[in-house]
């Protein structure tokens, strides 16, 4: 629909720049530059190599975007970025783009959290958010279960890894497999050909008196790497499909069971999985049979959604503009460890417009854009 707000969204909270327009929830544009092959000599992402990539593809990739999408910048509605968290040095690059674009085009500015636009961007597949949602996102940084009743205002964490995020410990198996990186990719493809019973890896705090809905990782990391080398030790050769498909089947055996358990729990019939670690087959497979078993309705956004990108950032920024949520000030900082239960940090209280924007936005009515 034309009277939808249109957003441009911006994702620089690690190694891609991501670049996304959206109008309600409808997905116009979605354009990413990774920088991904840079880092992979060093075997994870090196943050100062990951500020200058985005420095280098910011301009470019908005240009691509609302090329894509089909509209001009000044057409848009408002421009959303992710304030936090993530890489700070990162991070920067993309609320300062975001303020000149906003600040040249005198558009709303919204900044938002990057564990919040994970969740959000499953609108774009499927459809407005049920209220409540659960939300299960894993990634290179993040294992978390949060329950959002307001994908704008209200985000609630019931879980987190108390250590490694399960994305972290992909990327560390492969690494002691020499698999190269990322880890989650690779180690999702030899797993398909191997058996995951065949090695019998723990499943870490799933004691009775273990915390419900926490996740934890490096217990099962160092198991796994230590049967590797007491394998090379022995001179044996190392089953790399057999302990791929071990490894992943005890990662995903946690993540689906606790989620499955906190729907059931909260009373909450839909499960949303979000995060580069959903673009896991076996994670998606296991999920949908064990949320077939107990009622429960899965929604996962396609593998491309999954992974860090600016869609995201502006669905949310559409859902922000769509129930008038205050804009950000102008001194919005990047914050690296901004809590989910912000899920966009709002300005100071200015008087708002007519058009329900801040004033502080309207400063620029000339355009400066061209």
């Amino acid at each position: 629909m034309p009277d939808e707000p249109l957003v441009l969204g911006i994702e620089t909270s690690c190694d891609e720049t991501g670049v996304g327009v959206v109008r309600g929830t409808t997905l116009l544009a979605d354009a990413v530059a990774s920088s991904v092959d840079e880092h992979a000599r060093f075997g994870g992402v090196v943050p100062e190599v990951a500020s200058r990539a985005h420095l280098e593809a910011m301009v470019p990739t908005i240009d691509r975007a609302l090329k894509e999408a089909g509209v001009s910048a000044r057409d848009l509605d408002g421009i959303a970025v992710t304030a936090g968290p993530g890489l700070a040095g990162a991070l920067l690059v993309g609320v300062s783009a975001a303020k000149a674009y906003a600040y040249a085009l005198g558009k709303p500015l919204y900044g938002v959290n990057h564990l919040a636009s994970h969740i959000c961007v499953d609108q774009l597949e499927h459809g407005p958010l049920p209220e409540p949602t659960m939300a299960l996102l894993v990634s290179g940084g993040h294992s978390s279960l949060l329950l959002s009743s307001d994908i704008t205002s209200d985000v609630r964490p019931m879980g987190a890894t108390i250590d490694d995020a399960a994305g972290e410990a992909f990327d560390k198996i492969a690494r002691v497999l020499n698999l190269g990186f990322p880890g989650g990719p690779v180690i999702d493809r030899y797993a398909r050909e191997g058996d995951p019973n065949a090695i019998a890896f723990p499943r870490g705090l799933t004691g009775p008196r273990d915390p419900a809905y926490d996740f934890s990782f490096s217990g099962l990391k160092t198991a796994v790497a230590r049967w590797i080398e007491a394998k090379r030790a022995a001179g044996e050769e190392v089953p790399v499909r057999d302990v791929s498909a071990s490894f992943q089947e005890a990662v995903v055996d946690v993540l689906t069971r606790k989620a499955v358990r906190a729907c059931k729990d909260q009373g909450v019939d839909h499960l949303m999985i979000g995060g580069g670690v959903a673009a896991n087959s076996r994670l998606r497979a296991l999920a949908q049979e064990r949320c077939e078993a107990v009622g429960i309705r899965l929604r996962v956004p396609r593998p491309k959604l999954c992974t860090d990108n600016g869609a995201m950032v502006a669905a949310l920024g559409a859902e922000m503009v769509a129930r008038n949520r205050a804009a950000s000030d102008w001194d919005l900082s990047a914050d690296s460890s901004l809590p989910v239960t912000d899920p966009h940090v709002p300005g100071h209280g200015h008087t708002r417009s007519h058009h329900g924007h801040d004033h502080i936005h309207e400063v620029s009515k000339e355009n400066l854009y061209s």
